[in-house]
């Protein structure tokens, strides 16, 4: 009961996050004051493992790199409690950051709850930090081989180093600065300076 209010009968399936419900004049009731309304605003909560964009509900799956190259089964428990088996076949390769979805597993729809959106899994292949010489060997000889490239004789050796994003944003605070140092130093942006006559 709100403020003398009986239970509405009303479903909120398929609504989103801010959608507003009114029940005009439900509100406090006081001799000769016309009662106000009553407005609910949903508030969704967010999941430990679904995120939704309208009607679809998005998931992200991690896999071995022996499950996206040589195929897996697992099993998904949806939001109402279901479990569902998803396969994929040995052969069919799954790539970092690919996308599959399973149609009408996502959210109802808003007034038309027997039409649901899609579940959207997006696939995160977790890579081995280091491979052993027998294993780089034996990978060696499944693979197609690695293409050759000519290296010029002038060609300098470029170490590659981690980075990570506390570092970008250092470097991106460094360049920024010295770009504004230069304008400074130079009146204008890059040395670009007003011609006067």
């Amino acid at each position: 009961m709100i403020y003398g209010l009986s239970a509405p009968s009303f479903s909120t399936t398929g609504m989103e996050d801010g959608h507003r419900i009114t029940f005009s004049g439900e509100g406090d009731q006081e001799p000769g004051l016309e009662p106000g309304d009553i407005v609910i605003v949903l508030d969704e909560k967010e999941h430990a493992l679904f995120k939704r964009r309208g009607s679809d509900l998005i998931m992200r799956m991690e896999l071995t790199l022996v499950e996206a190259l040589c195929g897996f089964q697992r099993i998904i428990r949806t939001p109402d409690n279901r479990e569902l088996v998803i396969t994929c076949l040995p052969g069919e390769v799954i790539h970092n950051q690919s996308l599959k979805c399973i149609l009408n597993e996502g959210m109802p729809q808003y007034k038309n709850p027997f039409e649901k959106g899609k579940l959207i899994i997006q696939f995160v292949v977790n890579f081995p930090d280091q491979l052993s010489e027998t294993a780089i060997t034996q990978i060696e000889a499944i693979l197609p081989p690695r293409p050759e490239y000519i290296i010029p004789d002038n060609a300098d050796e470029a170490p590659l180093l981690d980075l990570t994003p506390d570092q970008d944003s250092r470097n991106q605070r460094y360049n920024r600065q010295a770009y504004e140092e230069d304008d400074e130093r130079y009146g204008g942006p890059r040395g670009v300076q007003c011609q006067t006559n």
